[in-house]
């Protein structure tokens, strides 16, 4: 039996699809009403900052609103138990897993964070962000949520690359597996000869790549998978 003392688990949105906020296949949701372009890239903003920042003022207010569930909470738990090492990376920017105390790493970035277009300073936002927003560091007109849209690089990559070089086990909970560098991810942790693991409500794009997979609602896997990890 494999000994299991690094584990690194990266959640996409289908983990808080339970504590109602919706991922970019929901029919009616924020996302069912725009186009990526128009709100999720670079030239978004440029083109229509007001509509951008329409859209992530009601994704932010919608995520404040929201409370984690038994799949946050139950990865809070193993972060807290686990004697080894774990290492928990997130494509959500809801903050839910902090608000069940968990740490992430925020690899697409926050809603609750802002960032300076002109010069990097990072803070945090409020509620609803305005366009000309000046940069509380270098007073730029230039302020604008701290998420990585298409087109940009995710956050964090070295750290995550390095984890994932390094694990016993890799287990993707809620992913599309659709979005790259993240779908990439269980092919990094395979060349490390670590264990793999899909939990998802449905196959993935990527499912083909796990060892193992686990269906149905991350409300009632993930507790059920942290409680034999911890036992």
């Amino acid at each position: 039996m494999r000994r299991i003392d690094r584990i690194v688990i990266l959640t996409g949105a289908g983990i808080s699809a339970e504590s109602g906020l919706g991922t970019f296949r929901d029919e009616g949701g924020l996302w069912a009403q725009h186009r990526i372009e128009d709100v999720a890239t670079p030239e978004a903003f440029i083109r229509d900052p007001a509509l951008v920042h329409r859209f992530y003022n009601a994704r932010r207010i919608q995520a404040a609103d929201a409370q984690p569930n038994a799949a946050h909470q139950a990865l809070a738990r193993l972060q807290s138990d686990f004697a080894g090492d774990i290492t928990l990376v997130t494509q959500n920017v809801d903050g839910l897993h902090e608000k069940a105390g968990a740490q992430a790493i925020h690899m697409h970035g926050e809603l609750s964070r802002a960032l300076c277009a002109t010069c990097g300073h990072r803070w945090d936002a409020p509620p609803e962000m305005e366009v000309g927003e000046a940069c509380p560091a270098c007073s730029a007109p230039s302020a604008r949520p701290d998420i990585v849209w298409f087109g940009e690089m995710p956050y964090h990559m070295d750290r995550i690359i390095e984890a994932l070089h390094t694990c016993d086990l890799f287990a993707a909970i809620g992913t599309s597996g659709q979005v790259y560098p993240a779908a990439g991810f269980v092919e990094e942790a395979r060349m490390a000869a670590a264990a793999t693991v899909e939990l998802n409500l449905r196959d993935s794009d990527m499912s083909h790549a796990f060892e193992d997979h686990i269906t149905g609602p991350a409300s009632k896997t993930v507790p059920t998978w942290v409680d034999r990890l911890l036992s």
